[in-house]
């Protein structure tokens, strides 16, 4: 296990995924004024086991964002905001489905999160809009205290332009690289769900993935994170290779332009610090 970070040593930015796949997802980004939690999928006590792996005490979570209200992102949300009395944070249609759900039982501070963003603790989060088969579903942008950007994006059928603007210039991003196209069109699901992954409103694809890579790292961002792979459609392997020879044929280069990663399914160590 990770030893903690001390309470006197000066953290600019810190990122983890906790989880990341169609089971579950949640993403740790902090720094050593406390943290937040985009999304909590997986069950509490999972949760806060992946945190202590990374040395991150559940107590210093100032607040929970939800990018939509799918069971892979939302089962630990009651039960962790509750116990440790943390507020969350959700697009309105996201939050009323949250409400309707269920998960919002008046032990926590609930509330809505326009696109003007909101100041938790020295860092800034703000919504951008994403294409997804929820009520209103969105990505995050975190401006950092000392002055870096971080993002996660997963979710989405398609780069919104809200998407593509938002995340200019960030430092790291969580990137969405859900599918091989080949596994899914001859893969097991049925014909439906393949439809509704390939959609506008599905997710994206290794190629969708590579392409828009490109385009931030052309536009400043230096570590992209591989997340949400699908266990039945994809392999990491095969989402790493992907994305690395699209950079390299644009003329990138590995460890110098970019570093490339992919986010492990649970039992994540790998803290990034910026």
């Amino acid at each position: 296990m990770r030893q903690p970070f001390l309470s006197g040593e000066r953290i600019m930015a810190q990122f983890c995924t906790l989880c990341s796949s169609s089971s579950g997802n949640s993403s740790y980004i902090g720094y050593s004024g406390g943290g937040i939690l985009i999304d909590a999928g997986l069950n509490a006590k999972q949760l806060c086991l992946a945190m202590g792996r990374t040395g991150v005490d559940p107590n210093s979570i100032k607040a929970i964002f939800i990018t939509h209200e799918h069971t892979d992102h939302i089962s630990a949300l009651r039960v962790f905001a509750s116990k440790f009395s943390v507020p969350v944070y959700a697009s309105e249609g996201t939050l009323n489905a949250l409400i309707k759900m269920g998960c919002v039982n008046g032990k926590f501070k609930a509330d809505v999160i326009d696109e003007k963003g909101v100041e938790i603790n020295g860092m800034y989060v703000k919504p951008f809009k994403t294409s997804h088969d929820s009520a209103q579903s969105c990505g995050y942008t975190v401006n950092m205290p000392y002055g870096h950007k971080l993002a996660v994006a997963t979710d989405t059928g398609y780069v919104t332009d809200e998407m593509k603007s938002s995340l200019v210039g960030c430092d790291l991003v969580l990137l969405e690289s859900n599918h091989d196209l080949n596994m899914l069109k001859t893969g097991p699901y049925p014909y439906y769900l393949k439809q509704r992954i390939l959609s506008k409103k599905g997710h994206l694809s290794n190629d969708d993935c590579a392409e828009f890579a490109k385009y931030l790292v052309h536009n400043g961002t230096k570590r992209i994170v591989l997340g949400h792979l699908s266990r039945e459609n994809n392999a990491p392997d095969l989402a790493f290779e992907t994305t690395n020879n699209a950079l390299g044929s644009a003329g990138l280069l590995e460890n110098e332009d970019y570093q490339l990663y992919v986010a492990p399914v649970s039992n994540s160590e790998r803290m990034f610090k910026l």
